[in-house]
């Protein structure tokens, strides 16, 4: 097991977000997380990325216990984070906000081939390396933020709302990115609104409901679930 995020607790104020939820994530597995907006999504995310403190539970990566721990220790360790809205840095150059999702790199040889990796999947940074990021398409911005998440040397990528804003074309590029990085070894939790693409991509599945995951299992499975049906898939 990769990651065990273990009966954990968050309250923003007097308000209890995250209710006691239990997921967890195998190595080289995707899983998503689905649920209304409110639900808890994003905070589960900024929980084990380090962003938010939780209140109780506990949070394990690699068999190492993390939470408590600051968010760049914990990108050191093999976690980066997709946020949502992408959370780019406009102002700056593309290559300007790769640099800085390369930080951890120490020997400039092996960065320089890891530029050229990212270049190779992301070929339209390449184009418009000197380009201001902030004069990007939506769907540019969003190939930017998940190429300065890969150039941490993640073991596991948590990606909210990838899909959001983009065109239906967009959205299938993102589709592919995801299924070609796990196909590398990377493990994603893949937080949507877009239920079905993320059920698609997904090998398990957990749905919160107001902090707390009400159902869970096989993707493919909650896929033809009634229940599911109903709520996310539009009947």
């Amino acid at each position: 097991m990769l990651l065990q995020v273990d009966n954990i607790t968050v309250y923003y104020g007097k308000a209890e977000v995250i209710k006691e939820l239990s997921i967890h994530v195998d190595d080289k597995e995707i899983i998503t997380i689905i649920g209304a907006n409110g639900a808890g999504k994003t905070t589960t995310l900024r929980a084990i990325s380090g962003l938010k403190n939780i209140d109780s539970g506990a949070i394990w990566f690699n068999g190492i216990k993390i939470n408590g721990l600051p968010a760049y220790q914990i990108v050191r360790m093999g976690i980066s984070h997709v946020p949502e809205g992408r959370k780019i840095l406009a102002p700056l150059t593309v290559i300007e906000n790769l640099e800085i999702g390369a930080y951890l790199w120490k020997n400039k040889r092996d960065l320089a081939r890891g530029y050229e990796e990212i270049f190779q999947r992301f070929p339209v940074l390449k184009e418009r390396r000197n380009q201001i990021a902030g004069s990007l398409s939506g769907g540019e911005q969003q190939m930017l933020a998940i190429a300065r998440a890969l150039l941490n040397q993640p073991r596991l990528i948590m990606m909210d709302e990838p899909s959001m804003g983009l065109s239906p074309i967009m959205v299938n590029e993102v589709v592919n990115i995801i299924r070609d990085i796990n196909k590398k070894g990377l493990s994603v939790i893949l937080v949507e609104q877009n239920a079905r693409m993320a059920l698609a991509l997904a090998h398990r599945a957990y749905v919160l409901e107001t902090g707390r995951c009400v159902l869970e299992g096989k993707a493919n499975l909650l896929d033809n679930d009634e229940r599911i049906k109903t709520a996310y898939l539009g009947g």
